[in-house]
């Protein structure tokens, strides 16, 4: 049961775990094989765990889009990423009914095959986006503070924005294949939706492309780009310990969010492609072994939903705090917004 992650051509076709965030269930064009999964084990997990993150989610990401959109208007450019955050979130969030749906008729999907590709769609794009944009937040903390200086004037709204537009519109044309995959009639008649057991050798593949592209790399950024903004808080006369904490606490959030979120879904993937490719022809009694540990990680990743909504709490409570740059050989540095610009 894989989930296509569609992130690297067309392989969006590809691999997402089963139920998840938002789609619970699914990959491929093909349907399930493998017999004697454990649908009805993680049945109250998933139902309770969509609930809970829908009656949350909702009004705190409702809530988080309003203010952040009057942080725009007073030309605050982390507020940019922070607002389209929210935004994706919130459209994942109107699929989750669905979803609850969907596990509640034992993964059986009765609303229509394009239904299901809409919905997917928006599931695939979501997880990608928030975590580009998780970078996008830390890369921009990263020059506003470790280049104060060289960056004023270079940050600006029009270009977060810019960036945004490139983003969505990126992981969403490589995510266009899943409104082209054919009709399996073999799935067509399980009624699942984007789930297959066990994988191929093109969805393994795509999950290994996809651990690299969607977690490594961004994981990547965000250790280097994050310790440096420890590093330069360390070494700064100029800040306060209040200003410090602060700058460290919005660094830490995002770690901590990216880890729970999205680290164990990705390592239960690489671990479920890597044991394909060595048991090609026997792998299912292992997927039925891994299904409800993959279950509570992909869990894990629909949490993502309630967690984002921290990052706007601890950015505005610096919202409008200038903080003075440090003096440098030739003088004193005019004081520059770090978290207001």
């Amino acid at each position: 049961m894989e989930y296509p992650f569609g992130s690297f051509g067309s392989a969006v076709l590809a691999a997402f775990p089963p139920t998840s965030r938002a789609l619970p269930a699914s990959a491929g064009r093909a349907v399930s094989t493998c017999t004697g999964i454990p649908y009805k084990d993680s049945k109250t997990l998933l139902v309770a765990v969509y609930s809970i993150v829908f009656a949350i989610g909702l009004p705190a990401n409702c809530l988080t889009s309003l203010l952040t959109f009057l942080q725009i208007q007073r030309n605050k450019v982390i507020a940019i990423y922070i607002f389209s955050l929210s935004l994706c979130e919130l459209m994942y969030l109107s699929t989750l009914p669905l979803w609850i749906i969907y596990v509640q008729n034992e993964h059986r999907w009765n609303m229509g095959i394009q239904a299901c590709r809409i919905t997917g769609f928006i599931f695939f794009c979501n997880i990608y986006i928030s975590i580009l944009l998780l970078c996008c937040i830390s890369l921009d903390r990263y020059v506003a503070l470790v280049y104060a200086l060289e960056s004023r004037g270079r940050r600006g709204q029009k270009k977060a924005i810019i960036i945004v537009c490139f983003l969505f519109a990126v992981v969403a044309i490589i995510h266009t294949p899943v409104f082209y995959m054919e009709d399996n009639p073999e799935r067509m008649n399980r009624k699942t939706c984007f789930e297959t057991l066990p994988l191929d050798i093109k969805l393994a593949s795509f999950s290994f492309a996809r651990f690299l592209f969607g977690f490594v790399i961004p994981f990547t950024i965000l250790i280097f780009t994050n310790y440096k903004i420890f590093q330069s808080t360390k070494t700064s006369s100029s800040l306060t310990c209040r200003q410090k904490a602060k700058v460290k606490y919005l660094a830490v959030a995002i770690i901590v969010i990216f880890l729970i979120c999205f680290a164990p879904y990705h390592v239960v993937l690489i671990i479920r492609s890597i044991y394909f490719m060595l048991h090609q022809n026997c792998s299912c009694p292992f997927e039925k072994n891994i299904y409800s540990i993959f279950t509570a990680f992909l869990c894990l990743a629909t949490a993502n939903s309630v967690a984002d909504p921290i990052i706007y709490v601890l950015v505005s409570e610096n919202m409008d705090k200038k903080i003075p740059a440090e003096e440098n050989n030739i003088g004193p540095i005019p004081k520059v917004e770090i978290f207001s610009s």
